[in-house]
């Protein structure tokens, strides 16, 4: 794991571990972010679904992004967090600019986390609401091999 003991604020936490190479693909920007509150973008150009809409999918790998993300900073060093169930309601479709996501902590835990996370499009409206649990535990030893 990389070392991320000079880090001070949860964006430079961000910068030093990366988010991964699907949400970097994605073009996926965070502007804030905590445990408990972020923020992110996404442009729909170059995830849309054949008929133009942001794909679903999208949506889903923002949402997951945003909570795992917060739910490992949460964890702490030594400890890490891996999603357990993830759900996605779309209620609206974004066709052009960017969507903007907002994650919030609803439960951070010992042991599990849960985050929701509200996707509007440019005009306000909201998209996709998306759930994410996570379990926290402690980073498995690697063996000798």
């Amino acid at each position: 794991m990389t070392d991320l003991s000079p880090v001070t604020t949860g964006l430079d936490w961000i910068r030093a571990r990366g988010i991964g190479v699907l949400a970097e693909r994605m073009g996926i920007e965070f502007t804030e972010f905590s445990a408990a509150h972020s923020v992110a973008t996404m442009p729909v150009e170059g995830n849309t679904q054949p008929v133009g809409l942001l794909h679903g999918g999208a949506y889903v790998v923002l949402g997951e992004t945003m909570g795992s993300m917060a739910a490992n900073y949460h964890a702490g060093p030594g400890r890490l967090a891996v999603g357990l169930d993830i759900n996605a309601t779309h209620t609206s479709s974004a066709r052009t600019g960017f969507v903007t996501a907002t994650c919030s902590a609803i439960h951070l835990g010992r042991t599990t986390t849960v985050h929701e996370i509200i996707v509007t499009g440019e005009d306000g409206r909201r998209c996709s609401t998306v759930r994410i649990t996570n379990l926290i535990k402690e980073v498995p030893a690697r063996s000798a091999s």
